[in-house]
């Protein structure tokens, strides 16, 4: 798995998982909006109540989100790289069609990298903020521990659909 981009640990977070399941899985369960409703939302917090994925360079990547107390949250971006089965990028910087973002929330950049290990697929996603402010500021929202639980949701969901 080539790196493209340099880790900068005051600017990125890396999460890393090894997925007991072949890899077209793991893609499926992260480019099919049945599959992401399982688990992008950690289940505790909210539920994912609407998405819509165009998977491909320039394509929407939209999944809205209903906190438990009812609160909405959209989540829009663009695709920036498809690599089936091995990479895909997203950023929240970019509308669709690579239009310029316009939103009050913390801007990120998703890296996910996907490779066959063994039995199974190692997984790394890696989410790259702007500047350190953001950086700090996701974390302190409780983002990384959102990030947490829903990558276990993933692996458990994956998982169910051997």
């Amino acid at each position: 798995m080539s790196q493209r981009f340099t880790i900068k640990p005051t600017l990125d977070l890396v999460f890393e998982r090894f997925i007991e399941a072949p890899t077209r899985l793991v893609w499926d369960a992260l480019t099919k909006p049945e599959h992401l409703k399982e688990w992008y939302m950690p289940k505790p917090w909210g539920r994912v109540s609407r998405t819509e994925m165009d998977v491909r360079p320039g394509g929407i990547f939209s999944i809205d989100i209903a906190m438990a107390d009812g609160q909405e949250f959209p989540n829009l971006g663009c695709f920036l790289e498809v690599v089936p089965m091995e990479r895909l990028v997203w950023t929240s910087m970019l509308f669709p069609g690579y239009r310029p973002a316009v939103f009050d929330d913390i801007p990120i950049t998703a890296i996910i990298t996907m490779e066959s290990a063994g039995t199974g697929t190692r997984y790394v996603f890696t989410a790259l903020h702007r500047d350190e402010a953001d950086f700090e500021k996701n974390k302190a929202t409780g983002w990384q521990q959102g990030t947490e639980i829903a990558l276990d949701q993933l692996v458990a969901h994956v998982k169910s659909m051997k």
